[in-house]
């Protein structure tokens, strides 16, 4: 597995900055980008993709989720197509919104995401952002958020989850099968840069090969 690459614009944050995360991360708000990373989300269908070309995620690859990239705000679609954005950082109140722009269908709809950067397999390196909107994604982000949390409470100088993409489900009785996100935590990390290891991370399986969804 590579060393994890020093998140753009995190810096190393001061023992107080790092102690503030835990209080900002458990009151996360989930009634509520990072230019040039990918987008990723999970589709329809439950699988984890990337990118315009809707790249499949290998299964096992593992990420590093940046605790300080945390946002909160709100999002107005289109069809198919965000019309509005604005988000800030969860330590700060939401944005305040005017009317939604026009042709929106649901108006603004509260969001949440964070950062994260690939570190093993083809897509070692990437930096991704993720933003849902959805009452599943939004809980899965919250627990993910209150992990850190505990975790910086515990011991401030691994505050980087170590995570792999996973999936849940459930049956809801007009639209069938719903899947939801999981954020399968496998171990820590520093902010330290290239010479940190992670912790407890077992090793990736083999590549199983990956598949571009339409």
């Amino acid at each position: 597995m590579s060393n994890l690459v020093k998140f753009a614009g995190a810096g190393l944050p001061s023992v107080e900055t790092v102690k503030s995360l835990s209080t900002t991360l458990k009151t996360l708000d989930t009634g509520a980008g990072l230019d040039g990373a990918a987008i990723l989300k999970m589709d329809k269908t439950g699988h984890w993709v990337f990118g315009a070309d809707q790249t499949e995620v290998e299964s096992d690859s593992t990420w590093a989720v940046n605790p300080f990239s945390f946002l909160h705000g709100y999002i107005a679609w289109g069809d198919g197509q965000p019309l509005g954005e604005t988000m800030v950082p969860v330590s700060e109140p939401l944005p305040e919104v005017g009317a939604a722009p026009a042709g929106s269908q649901r108006g603004w709809e509260k969001q949440i995401g964070f950062s994260l950067q690939c570190l093993s397999g083809a897509d070692e390196g990437l930096e991704c952002r993720y933003t849902v909107t959805s009452v599943g994604g939004k809980k899965a982000v919250q627990e993910l958020a209150i992990a850190i949390a505990h975790q910086v409470d515990k011991d401030q100088t691994k505050p980087v989850p170590v995570v792999r993409l996973k999936k849940d489900h459930y049956q809801h009785k007009s639209y069938g099968r719903i899947f939801t996100p999981v954020f399968e935590v496998t171990g820590w990390m520093s902010l330290d840069g290239p010479d940190a290891e992670p912790e407890d991370v077992p090793p990736p399986a083999a590549d199983t090969g990956r598949r571009r969804r339409a």
